[in-house]
């Protein structure tokens, strides 16, 4: 037993090994290039969370409202000193963290969900109680597929990016995967006759939702589905041994909306401050409009806002034609964990972010623009990344799909050699053309930047006692620059 889980332990150390290189690699490369701060909204991260300990007004109220408090907080150990706090390292440390995290649940994702040795009889495609007359292995298909999914997610060009940045997506994405793999264990657990880890593994997974709800407003649908699902299994289906921790779950990704609304109505004198209080994306979007203009693409429209959406997430990760590959792809993971493995079922719940985003920009005021359609720019084309661990997991599933019905050695080297040269050109194109999630970050950055920068060099005769009168909502990235406390600006 110990020979079959060395491999895998192995595997999985060395997937983290390798992540971290990836991370700290990338982390002193955008930072020697002064990419750090390009996001106006890492800037606003940034100073949401350095106000808390350093304004006119410090403590937990500057934490605000709109953005959710956990990245913010989590960045505070970081920026207390000065030089973490400018350049914006204190801000990434967080993002890098949750990104090896990341990877290794997607690996763990993957590679946890097949066996390590097939029971007699079973074959892929067909129940375990199934009796087939050749009974054959999975382990080494099963590792091709985990490290696939590792390293279409590890290596995507913008996530690289984005985890070097004080950015919510990437400690979001944490949070949503080990979300999942707790799911996936608890019911795999259970389903093994041992419900006590189940129960566990249901916990650990309310902890991870919480985790989520207090980061980004998509973990509030995420938690509402793995809720619901839980409760119908355990209650409805045959997983009755599950309740215990199935309360628990409930109980742990409630507390995190409840909070937030308490919060909202304690200090702004409304639970639903963030969603229809003057800065909430709504209202900055009816601020900003242009009086005859035509509202932002998807606005009540729910096809058009998959298709801007699910565009975002194509470009996240291929240019031009070779979005169809990913395509092609994902619907063929989906059919084979829908139609021919029940038990990878499960992995579709990678796909929540999609209905999250096609109700944000249609009803919520969310405008999500991609380079390549109307109006041809880029803003929160970022938010395609969230598809990444369901393209990564769904494509790894398709290739284990079709490896597992070949015939012949060679047909199994001419699917691998296509799924690979699919993962290897397309970001070979990225780093090549266009790094869309990056170039949002450059492109919309340029003014602010420049006026930031000049007005800081202005600051910098000034004496050391100096006090500031402005309002800290609109450019902070300046006093940053400066190294000026915010406690000197009223």
């Amino acid at each position: 037993m110990k020979k079959s889980q060395a491999p895998t332990d192995t595997d999985f150390f060395l997937v983290a090994q390798l992540a971290a290189a990836v991370s700290i690699g990338s982390f002193f490369y955008y930072l020697r290039h002064g990419d750090l701060l390009l996001y106006g909204d890492a800037v606003a991260h940034i100073n949401i969370a350095r106000r808390v300990f350093d304004s006119q007004t410090p403590g937990p109220l500057q934490l605000g409202t709109v953005w959710l408090p956990l990245s913010h907080i989590l960045m505070m150990p970081f920026i207390v000193s000065r030089w973490m706090w400018q350049t914006g390292i204190g801000g990434a440390i967080p993002s890098m963290i949750a990104y090896l995290f990341s990877v290794m649940g997607i690996f763990q994702l993957v590679r946890g969900v097949f066996p390590r040795s097939p029971k007699n009889g079973e074959t892929w495609g067909t129940p375990s109680k199934s009796p087939n007359k050749t009974p054959i292995s999975v382990d080494a298909t099963a590792r091709f597929a985990a490290w696939l999914a590792a390293g279409i997610f590890a290596l995507n060009p913008n996530l690289i990016y984005l985890q070097t940045t004080a950015m919510t997506e990437p400690i979001y994405l944490g949070f949503f995967i080990w979300t999942i793999v707790f799911s996936v264990k608890a019911i795999r657990a259970c389903a093994g006759g041992d419900p006590k880890r189940g129960n566990s593994s249901l916990v650990r997974c309310g902890l991870c939702l919480m985790g989520a709800c207090l980061t980004r407003y998509d973990g509030w649908l995420l938690a509402a589905v793995i809720v619901a699902l839980s409760v119908a299994l355990a209650w409805v289906g045959n997983f009755a041994e599950l309740r215990p921790g199935a309360r628990k779950l409930a109980l742990l990704a409630a507390v995190a909306p409840a909070a937030w609304l308490a919060y909202n109505a304690a200090v702004y004198k409304n639970p639903l401050e963030f969603a229809n209080g003057p800065y909430s994306a709504k209202a900055i979007e009816q601020k900003t409009a242009t009086p005859g203009a035509p509202p932002h693409p998807g606005a009540h429209d729910l096809a058009v806002a998959f298709r801007y959406f699910f565009k975002s997430a194509e470009l996240n990760l291929a240019p031009g034609k070779w979005q169809i590959f990913w395509a092609c792809a994902l619907l063929l993971g989906t059919a084979t964990a829908l139609l021919f493995q029940r038990k990878l079922w499960p992995f579709i719940l990678l796909c929540i972010p999609l209905p999250f985003y096609m109700l944000s920009i249609a009803y919520s005021g969310v405008p999500l623009f991609v380079p390549v359609w109307w109006p041809f720019s880029r803003y929160n084309v970022r938010y395609g990344i969230e598809m990444l661990p369901a393209f990564a997991v769904l494509t790894a599933i398709a290739a284990y799909g079709l490896l597992r019905f070949a015939a012949t050695t060679r047909t199994k080297a001419i699917i691998t050699a296509v799924f690979l040269s699919g993962v290897v050109v397309s970001y070979a194109q990225v780093w090549r053309s266009e790094q869309v999630s990056y170039q949002e970050a450059l492109v919309n950055s340029k003014t602010r930047i420049a006026l930031e920068s000049r007005i800081a060099t202005e600051f910098e005769p000034l004496p050391s006692n100096t006090r500031f009168l402005m309002y800290l909502g609109d450019h902070v990235g300046l006093f940053q620059q400066a190294g000026i406390p915010l406690s000197r600006v009223v």
